[in-house]
This record gives structure tokens, sequence and C-alpha cells, in this order.
């Protein structure tokens, strides 16, 4: 089995965030994971990437993060793939499977989430709903499910404040025949050891499109944090 963190953010590109994007490689090469996924947020959540920037230079930005933790698995040897949180209105959308090169080809793809939705299934993007149930001020109180628009739910997010919120995804994935992922939420070096999540595969992963094809398989099991909430 494999082991891999699905939901993660660097300081260089998510403004919530102290970790950078060769700190996180290090710690999660330490913990023995074969894989992350940077998950930065997108240009309409909590960016540092400034709004009045040609669209290029915006993604530019964007990717330093994931570039940088590249470059650091690379020399350490960790997998590092590329994956975006995508915020509309109160629902925010783990996408795998994109690159620097199809945000390039798809300027202004943080305005309208359904035409991004189908441009990035086009391309084979898989989306899942990350923490559905999180209730915080950032989220303006919005609690959006968006079933007919992902591919799965993010079952746990170790970042919850609560863990009924947890639960409340799990009661969803399970309604709606939804298959599940987890991850840490990870934006500092502070989390403790046992808080750490994500998913274990039964195949190795070589980037988005293989963790697509691994989840749509059931190859793909939630990796729960040795320390719950409560």
């Amino acid at each position: 089995m494999y082991k891999y963190e699905t939901h993660l953010h660097t300081a260089e590109t998510s403004a919530c965030a102290s970790a950078t994007g060769a700190e996180q490689a290090r710690r999660y090469k330490e913990e023995g994971y074969d894989g992350i996924f940077v998950t930065d947020h997108f240009f309409n959540s909590n960016t540092t990437v400034p709004r009045d920037l040609p669209w290029k230079e915006r993604v530019d930005l964007y990717c330093k993060g994931y570039e940088n933790a590249r470059a650091e698995g690379d020399r350490i040897g960790l997998k590092v793939f590329f994956g975006i949180e995508y915020t509309y209105d109160g629902a925010d959308i783990l996408v795998y499977g994109l690159d620097k090169q199809w945000l390039c080809d798809h300027p202004d793809c943080d305005k309208d989430f359904f035409r991004f939705h189908d441009d990035a299934r086009a391309s084979g993007a898989l989306l899942i709903h990350a923490h559905p149930f999180r209730q915080a001020d950032y989220l303006r109180g919005v609690i959006k499910l968006l079933p007919r628009w992902v591919d799965g739910v993010e079952v746990y997010n170790s970042g919850n404040g609560e863990e009924s919120w947890n639960e409340e995804a799990e009661w969803y994935a399970k309604t709606f025949g939804f298959r599940v992922t987890a991850g840490t939420d990870n934006h500092h070096l502070s989390v403790e050891q046992d808080r750490l999540a994500g998913v274990m595969s039964e195949v190795e992963i070589s980037g988005g499109a293989d963790y697509k094809a691994a989840f749509l398989s059931d190859k793909i099991t939630p990796l729960y944090p040795k320390r719950r909430l409560g």
C-alpha cells in the first residue's frame, strides 16, 4: 500500500499557510508518505497572488508553492503532484489532474465554477468536495452541496473544528453513493504527527490521472489520523 496526502497548502501561495512547499515536502518524507498533492487556494479564495496582475503572471505565482515542493521532493525522493482548491460560494472543491499549462490556457477560469467544472472534466480532472459541512466565517455561513458537480467527498478533514462536520460528510457520501477520501488540510508544520491524514492506495500514483483511475476503480481508501477530534 502507498500513502498520500491529498489536501495540503503552502505559504508561497495560500495566505493562511505558514509552511513553505519545501518544508511540507521534507515533513511528509520524514513521516513516511510516498507522495503529496499540493492543493493551494485558488484565485477565488485566500491566495497570496495579487488579483490585478496579468493572468500568466498570476498563474506563475500560483504555482510557486507546488514547484518549490516538487523541486524538494525530487531531491529527497518524495512524489509531489499539482492540485487546486477551488472555492465556489461556500463550497471548496479539490481538483486533481490539471497542470500549470492548463491554467495558462484557461484565463479567468476562477470566475465561473460551472464553466470551470465543464472544462476541467473535459480535460480529465477529478473533483472532490472538501469538508462539505465545515462552518466558518470565511465560508460566509453557507453549506452548499453540489452532488451533480463532484466525483467524490472528503469524509475526513483534520482541519475541521468539530468531529460532527466529518460525520456529516460521511452521511452525505453514503446518502449519494459517493466514493470517499480524507486529507489533513495541512497549512503548518505544527500539525501534530497523529493528526496527519490522507489516503492509502493499492497502486503507486505518478500523477493526477493515476489518482483518478485508482479512485474510480476503488483502489483508494481514506487514511484517518491516529488521533481524531473529541
